[in-house]
């Protein structure tokens, strides 16, 4: 139920992104440095190994990507050690409403989902990260959402970029499958993975 949900809802999510993005009036945005402007990043965490690959890929990151936001789940103890062990002052962990819990029903999922969407909106448009990066943990979907409207509505040009978890080979996380279409760069670390998702960018392991 919660798939054919989430299968039928994206859709109509994107068609909504294209009328508002053609709706808006487009701006132009000054070109930044690569390498020295400040570059604000909002990462998505998620639990177990979605976390240690999230912390890898941030630590992968120069130093101008800075501020650093951390948006876990309020009940992710485990993130919240992490981070708390790894980052230092230019950083920020964000608690934002789980949108399913380990053996919640579907149908309340739902309303959780919902929830968790309303409250990642304006969480969003107040940090106007230029960058979302996420891994595939549930929490992301609300956070991109937020960043498309983000972005379509012209309030500010985030850019989302979603790797797939290395434990993923031969097919996408349901995160994956409902984001494939809407963001702007999506990374594999899979071979197979690229050659059934071709507009995937494959670049072998890089956690």
């Amino acid at each position: 139920m919660w798939l054919v949900l989430a299968f039928i809802l994206v859709p109509a999510i994107t068609l909504l992104i294209k009328v508002l993005h053609f709706a808006s009036t487009k701006r132009n945005i000054p070109k930044r440095s690569k390498t020295k402007d400040a570059v604000s990043i909002l990462a998505v965490m998620g639990s177990g190994g979605h976390t240690r690959e999230m912390i890898s890929l941030v630590n992968a990151l120069g130093g101008h990507y800075s501020p650093r936001y951390f948006v876990i789940a309020e009940t992710d103890k485990m993130s919240e050690h992490k981070i708390q062990k790894m980052e230092s002052s230019n950083s920020k962990i964000i608690y934002i409403p789980r949108s399913r819990e380990v053996k919640q029903s579907y149908a309340t999922s739902i309303l959780s989902t919902i929830w968790a969407v309303l409250f990642s909106v304006p969480l969003v448009f107040r940090l106007r990260p230029d960058v979302i990066l996420c891994n595939g943990p549930g929490t992301c979907i609300p956070i991109c959402f937020a960043g498309l409207l983000l972005k379509v509505t012209g309030c500010h040009n985030t850019t989302i970029v979603y790797v797939e978890s290395f434990c993923r080979v031969t097919s996408l996380s349901l995160s994956g499958k409902l984001l494939y279409y809407v963001i702007d760069e999506f990374f594999v670390q899979w071979p197979e993975l690229k050659d059934k998702y071709p507009h995937a960018k494959y670049v072998g392991r890089i956690i």
